[in-house]
């Protein structure tokens, strides 16, 4: 059966008012026509202005009666101005996901409709390429108001854009582009998933990269055959699919190039003959930084600019000993489509991190069962390699040099009528320095009084010359009261994010330049702390009027507050912002955050590590039983309680981290369903040193840095075989609390890991646990009652006394006491 994830991405702003029902009317006779069901077509509907919003998501339903009676009640959403870019960016980051139901890594076509009636005030180039290099076939409806050209740039192919001079004549190309559809998508087997038609060639550079260490040895001849399988699938030619391999353990080795072997024969000889590698560490950052620069080039046969996707598939059986962010980032800016696949010695989030998109990253407990995920590669791989309109030589230095996303939050009250075009010629002046470009600097530009209004967005604008005219072209807002603390909470939840172009996730610094004339009418305090934790460095400047002590709160870090009589002597400390933002401009994680009011509320990070290995199969329910309880009895929100669950035996594997889930049934639900890991011998040593490097971590979620207690607990069902002296005390060197729960054969190395003796519970086994839940729980309020805070501490405040009590992990007594 034909299957499809069709999104229809409708124009909802002022300047569609009239035509709206027209278009309702028109997705609804399209829906009529798809074969909804859960193993058929699914739809979601998106409707954009100035921001997007999503009607239902590919997942919501799984009838046509359902999405046509939703349909038939959608209201125009209004505004204005129209962001095309943002809404494409949008539907890229939040629609055509897995998570919200799209199939793409089954080999499932994806498909965008969009219906644009007016011309976009922000860059759709960017995202529009975003999407095809996604495997997102565009289709691009305008009426008279539209840019037939900007519609014919979104679309995959210029005869994808139809037009029409109003909404209302949509039935007359209803057929047309349901003929499109028809001939763009043939559905084939479960081998050979989406292909193109119309006479286009699909072409693709494949480079494999193999995990060659030590560690990998008695796995290589399963890689090897994985490999050689998967070219037999390959259409190998010049004109068609070409090969690379390239080995790494300390230092990577090409094998051969893009373009050395011209044949299928030629590439699986050479495939036959590899010879294990061998070495360590693993450097797995070095080996993709090879790639990037020795082997998806012209000479090594590369031919990215043509537009021929470029796959990167990966092969890892083990944590990397180097970072692997800066290299990972270069690839996806490349638009290299990279998917990973671990084995159980792998870590997981770190070959999440590598892949194109989280849901590219695969995993095996073997090499030896590639096997079960080779045609879920393949469909994969096929579905996303679409050729893409061919983009200009981009230098691969490029992406080393410095790189910034900088938003600007003006102050447009009534207080500042008189000073603003001094802020504006201001803000002028700091663009002038920078380097604007897509994989450059990027800026924003929002004003804001009671409430805030962006302008320009980090994606609307790619040059300098773009974002300088906007600037000159501002105009003060007026209105009052000031909300400086809304405008803060405005900028993190829509300016820095990634649909609206923030390259956070990247690792890109994200710098934020408050001016302000007045006090805040409103609590700042939370939606800075919220900035902080989001890794945004905040710089204040502000005047006569302001409150210096506010913006100190502010700011990052109280020396980034500057402050100026008037505005009109803003370039008095020009030169004194630049340096500073050049001095923090590099990525970092945050290091020591200004603790505010919202600080001052009882906060924990708690990390369960469990034992997994053979010994506690028969247990193990009990155990996540156990974790199950004592969640319940914690305040889960991202700025109290944050968990995280990690399960080991001779490895380590992280089944969330503290940042993963923000509420108390996302955790609840994951620990339910939790499986034993199983695995000898029992490395408890191993265990402690990785969730010091790997899970209390700013990374990973820990707000140690901000004083946050972290709280690691210890469930052990055997005697461990490796050394956990050391990894024990670096632990509680890091300031990390550990308790533990051991039974009759753990008991005594537990109380040797535990911070004291009276942190250890023991046990005769794990079906036990329920009888020294309580006591365990008394313990860990009277250790955290005595916690002393780890960086300043909240004006007027003392103590910053934490215990459990006043978190709600005491007795439902002294809970009922507090109601």
């Amino acid at each position: 059966m034909a299957r499809r994830d069709v999104v229809f991405l409708l124009d909802g702003s002022d300047g569609t008012r009239s035509s709206f029902p027209a278009m309702r009317d028109f997705v609804e006779r399209m829906v009529e026509r798809l074969n909804v069901s859960e193993k058929g077509d699914h739809v979601s509907v998106v409707q954009y202005s100035r921001d997007p919003e999503a009607h239902f998501y590919l997942n919501t339903y799984s009838r046509k009666e359902d999405v046509l009676d939703t349909l038939r009640g959608l209201m125009h959403k209004g505004g204005r101005p129209l962001n095309t870019g943002a809404a494409l960016q949008y539907v890229r980051d939040n629609v055509f996901t897995a998570s919200s139901g799209s199939r793409l890594v089954e080999g499932v076509p994806q498909l965008l409709i969009l219906l644009s009636g007016g011309k976009s005030f922000d860059n759709v180039d960017t995202p529009a390429s975003s999407l095809k290099e996604l495997g997102v076939l565009i289709f691009a409806i305008g009426s008279r108001s539209s840019d037939s050209r900007e519609l014919q740039k979104i679309s995959n192919e210029p005869s994808y854009a139809l037009s029409v001079s109003d909404f209302a004549d949509l039935p007359s190309v209803q057929q047309q582009l349901f003929t499109n559809i028809d001939t763009v998508f043939v559905e084939g087997t479960s081998s050979t998933t989406t292909a193109i038609a119309e006479g286009r060639r699909q072409r693709r550079d494949v480079v494999f990269l193999l995990d060659g260490s030590d560690a990998t040895r008695n796995g290589f001849p399963a890689m090897k055959e994985f490999v050689q399988r998967m070219v037999e699938k390959l259409e190998v030619s010049e004109n068609r699919d070409q090969v690379s391999v390239v080995q790494y353990s300390r230092d990577p080795e090409a094998h051969f190039y893009l373009n050395t072997f011209k044949t299928k024969e030629k590439i699986l000889d050479s495939v036959r003959g590899l010879r294990h590698k061998g070495g360590r560490p693993l450097y797995t950052g070095a080996a993709l930084q090879y790639v990037i620069d020795n082997v998806f080039t012209a000479s090594s046969g590369s031919r990215r600019v043509e537009g021929v996707p470029q796959i990167l598939v990966l092969l890892s059986g083990g944590r990397s000993f180097d970072s692997v962010e800066a290299a990972a980032s270069s690839l996806k800016e490349l638009g290299i489509l990279t998917f990973g696949i671990g084995s159980r010695g792998s870590d997981s989030r770190e070959l999440q991190r590598i892949s194109y998109d989280p849901n590219y990253a695969l995993s095996v407990s073997d090499f030896s069962e590639l096997p079960n995920v080779q045609e879920q590669l393949l469909a994969s791989v096929k579905a996303v390699s679409i050729p893409i309109t061919p983009t200009s030589q981009t230098v691969t230095a490029d992406y080393v040099t410095p790189r910034k996303d900088i938003v600007f939050l003006l102050d447009g009250s009534d207080g500042t009528r008189n000073s603003f075009p001094a802020m504006r010629d201001f803000v002028q002046r700091v663009v002038e320095q920078y380097t604007i470009e897509a994989n450059r600097d990027r800026v924003s530009v929002v004003q804001y009084s009671r409430e805030a209004e962006v302008h320009f967005y980090l994606n609307s604008h790619t040059t300098k010359e773009e974002v300088l005219d906007r600037v000159r072209g501002l105009r003060h807002k007026g209105g009052r009261p000031l909300y400086t603390g809304a405008a803060l909470q405005y900028v993190r939840d829509n300016v820095f994010t990634a649909s609206s172009g923030s390259r956070r996730l990247e690792g890109v610094p994200q710098i934020l330049i408050l001016l302000s004339g007045g006090r805040s009418f409103d609590s700042v305090d939370a939606a800075a702390s919220s900035l902080k934790e989001l890794g945004v460095l905040t710089f204040g400047i502000g005047s006569r009027g302001s409150d210096s002590r506010e913006l100190q709160r502010i700011s990052y870090d109280p020396s980034y507050a500057l402050s100026v009589t008037d505005f009109s002597e803003l370039p008095n400390v020009q030169e004194q912002l630049l340096a500073s933002v050049q001095a923090v401009a590099m990525p970092i994680t945050p290091a020591s955050p200004t603790l505010t009011a919202d600080d001052a509320t009882p906060r924990k990070d708690v990390v369960f590590l469990l034992d997994g290995s053979d010994g506690t199969r028969n247990t193990f329910p009990a155990m996540r039983d156990f974790v199950q309880r004592v969640v319940e009895l914690f305040n889960i929100e991202a700025n109290r309680d944050r968990v995280s669950v990690v399960q080991y035996s001779r490895d380590a594997e992280v089944n969330f981290y503290l940042n993963t889930y923000a509420t108390k049934g996302e955790i609840l639900n994951t620990v339910r369903g939790l499986r034993h890991r199983g695995g000898r011998p029992l490395n408890m040593g191993a265990a402690l040193q990785y969730v010091r490097d790997s899970v209390f971590t700013a990374s990973a979620g820990s707000r140690k840095q901000e004083g946050v207690p972290q709280i690691l607990i210890l469930l052990s069902g055997g005697r461990s075989g490796d050394n956990i002296d050391t990894p024990a005390s670096t632990l509680k060197e890091s300031g990390i609390l550990i308790f533990g729960i051991g039974t009759r054969n753990s008991s005594r190395e537990v109380q040797r890991i535990a911070n004291d003796p009276t942190y250890a519970q023991s046990i005769n086994e794990f079906s036990d646990l329920p009888s020294v839940q309580q006591q365990f729980i008394s313990s860990l309020n009277n250790a955290l009652g005595q916690v002393k805070p780890m960086t300043p501490t909240v004006a007027g405040k003392t103590d910053y006394h934490t215990s459990l009590e006043n978190s709600t992990l005491s007795s439902p007594c002294k809970a009922c006491r507090r109601h």
